[in-house]
């Protein structure tokens, strides 16, 4: 298994940390913090897709 490379924990209202982190093969991960070896894992775009896509309200629906 590569390598990942974790940014800084991102940790919202209340105890809601993550963690997102890349490897050398382009791969994206993101995990809860302090459980860094349980994670999701795609393609740096499909982060960057997601990321745009909740940023442009496209996930609202699920905060109600």
């Amino acid at each position: 298994m590569t390598e990942i490379q974790w940014e800084e924990p991102f940790c919202g209202e209340g105890n809601s940390c993550f963690r997102i982190g890349t490897d050398e093969d382009g791969n994206a991960y993101i995990a809860v913090v302090g459980q860094e070896d349980r994670f999701i894992t795609d393609t740096r775009d499909a982060l960057r897709t997601m990321i745009r896509d909740i940023k442009a309200g496209r996930a609202d629906h699920l905060l109600r």
